[in-house]
């Protein structure tokens, strides 16, 4: 079968964009998709996303996999690039317009801006250790600055959910990280059930961070947005940052809010179009 696709990045967290709003089942299957994202024999990409049928009180669906195949519950870049395809798939973009988009982890509304720049309300952070999920702590604890053993090394680690599972840790250089040795270590640890994103953080200002990122299911990326929100969160949780605050990323910066008015995380950034093809 031959699929039409449009490529996104977002910061350079690159996707494989498919219009899918002809079935509630996504047109490829998950180890089609670990084919299509192949950087050597397929289009190449971090993940696919399938543009669903909204459901009663939403516009659209988004699903995505990652590129080993697995299903995570929400991406940030990856939504960014979605409220882009959808504006192209209705004709055109209009500044100002929001979308209602039904995730694994509930609706997610992001809306256009101007120059390429998507704000998405990212929805309030889950921070107690059974909704990340985690065994660091006790089930209706707030896992701050916890200790966790990996490669040798005790890390202090706080954990938040943004709908998906993120461990982050506090540096003083992010570059002198170890990346691809410790982040299979990192997501695969038995503290955490589901597997997790990891971010290793290095505070430059209080409103200013410097974040890398192994991502569940993807491995080293350019930038993670939900990474960048949940970062955020655990600087302000550990008083190491603003509640208002830019995340610097390989790929580009993400600026990100936690509100205090009404404990919801909303972040802005950009989505491109890269090209467009078949597959198949």
């Amino acid at each position: 079968m031959t699929i039409k696709f449009t490529k996104y990045q977002g910061l350079g967290n690159d996707f494989i964009l498919i219009d899918n709003r002809s079935s509630d089942t996504p047109l490829v299957s998950s180890e089609e998709a670990i084919k299509m994202c192949d950087r050597h024999f397929g289009i190449g990409a971090d993940g696919v996303i399938f543009v669903l049928p909204g459901t009663k009180d939403t516009d659209y669906t988004m699903r995505i996999f990652n590129s080993d195949g697995s299903e995570p519950q929400m991406c940030g870049n990856g939504i960014r690039c979605l409220a882009r395809f959808i504006a192209h798939l209705e004709g055109g973009e209009t500044l100002g317009k929001t979308y209602q988009i039904q995730t694994l982890t509930g609706v997610i509304s992001p809306r256009l801006e101007d120059q390429g720049q998507v704000k998405v309300d990212m929805g309030i952070p889950y921070l107690f250790a059974n909704e990340i999920p985690t065994v660091l702590g006790n089930a209706n604890e707030k896992v701050i600055n916890r200790p966790l053993s990996v490669a040798g090394h005790t890390w202090l680690v706080t954990c938040v959910s943004m709908g998906n599972p993120h461990c982050i840790t506090f540096v003083e250089d992010v570059w002198a990280i170890d990346l691809p040795t410790l982040g299979p270590q990192f997501e695969n640890h038995p503290h955490f059930p589901e597997r997790t994103n990891t971010e290793f953080i290095e505070v430059v200002r209080s409103d200013y961070l410097k974040m890398r990122v192994w991502e569940r299911g993807a491995g080293i990326t350019l930038a993670c947005g939900t990474g960048a929100c949940a970062s955020v969160v655990a600087g302000v949780l550990t008083n190491q940052c603003d509640r208002h605050s830019i995340v610097e990323l390989p790929g580009g910066c993400l600026t990100i809010e936690w509100s205090e008015i009404d404990n919801r995380v909303y972040m802005t950034g950009p989505a491109q179009l890269v090209f467009t093809g078949t597959y198949g």
